[in-house]
């Protein structure tokens, strides 16, 4: 089989993708970030029949001269790696142009010299800004409502550019609100379960009222594979999305009822967005994604919260609960 190259594999998503890669008996050259621990982020805690099978790639996608050798002879690439964290991106936003923009103009610019056969980009729902209408279809106005989401706008365009100008292969995959294990703590889920799980009483957490779209992380990978699986995706952006909302709120109180009935919610206000930065509403539309390549869903809310809450409780180590992480 052609082999494929997955950026960001080290990261939450991107390890997910390649372990699914792998075991439907893929070629994977894994792209993870170089440091001097020689750590492959999540990559580490796969098994060894996993991890035997992997091209592992130490790089920067900063680097052009890195991202060309890594593609050399690669038919696929699903380009993950990105700076995500919206707070972070407030006070540090030259180093989100320089991965998120800068970074995948590398990939490009590589994947149009040496001819690659499909590049998967990845958005983020958060380039919408709050929803205008719903559900949000991928011609909703787009919205920079903090520099991360203003980074991905400009990772997207690029890509765009790069289909109509060069035709160039390239697909943007715009996911909604991924959960699942191995998310970091900067998420909603991960943060409510770890407090919880460690005994909290008082969970901390930012703004109650605005909902999100959660997606399984499994779905959301399921969602990746049809689409590169699918010649009519080329040239297009699609999202990927269940198509139901739930508030921050109601995600928080379903977790302490079924984890510490007894805990409760107190506001942390560094953990509230600047006013005209938060997204107070995002519910995506899967119409397009479900006609183009037939994906649906297979895990409900409850289902995808079970599995994370077994796998947190053995991985707690990995958490500081006690800590705001950005």
């Amino acid at each position: 089989m052609a082999k494929v190259m997955v950026t960001g594999a080290d990261g939450f998503i991107g390890s997910h993708l390649v372990e699914k890669l792998v075991k439907t008996g893929h070629n994977v050259r894994a792209f993870v970030y170089y440091n001097s621990f020689n750590s492959w982020g999540w990559l580490d805690s796969l098994s060894d029949e996993i991890k035997n099978e992997l091209d592992i790639f130490s790089g920067d996608v900063r680097d052009q001269n890195g991202v060309r050798v890594a593609m050399h002879g690669i038919h696929t690439v699903y380009h993950l790696a990105a700076l995500i964290g919206i707070p972070f991106s407030y006070h540090s936003p030259d180093s989100y142009v320089d991965t998120n923009i800068k970074g995948t103009l590398n990939i490009l610019q590589a994947a149009r010299d040496l001819n690659t056969e499909r590049v998967l980009v990845t958005s983020t729902s958060e380039v919408y800004g709050t929803a205008q209408y719903v559900p949000i279809d991928e011609r909703h106005p787009l919205q920079g409502q903090s520099p991360y989401s203003a980074t991905k706008i400009g990772a997207d365009r690029i890509a765009e550019s790069f289909y109509k100008s060069f035709d160039t292969p390239v697909t943007i995959v715009r996911p909604f609100n991924t959960y699942g294990p191995r998310q970091s703590a900067r998420a909603i889920i991960p943060t409510i379960i770890t407090q919880l799980l460690n005994g909290q009483s008082e969970i901390k957490l930012g703004s109650l009222t605005p909902t999100r779209d959660f997606n399984y992380v499994k779905d959301i990978v399921s969602g990746f594979t049809a689409i590169a699986g699918a010649a009519n995706t080329i040239g297009e952006e699609i999202n990927i999305a269940s198509g139901t909302e739930i508030s921050m709120g109601q995600i928080a109180e379903e977790l302490i009822n079924k984890l510490n009935p007894s805990a409760v919610i107190s506001c942390d206000e560094k953990r509230i967005r600047p006013e005209k930065s938060e997204v107070n509403r995002l519910l995506g539309c899967n119409k397009k994604i479900k006609e183009l390549t037939g994906w649906k869903p297979d895990y409900s809310l409850g289902e995808g919260i079970n599995e994370t809450i077994d796998w947190a409780r053995n991985n707690l180590g990995a958490y500081k609960s006690s800590i705001y992480s950005i």
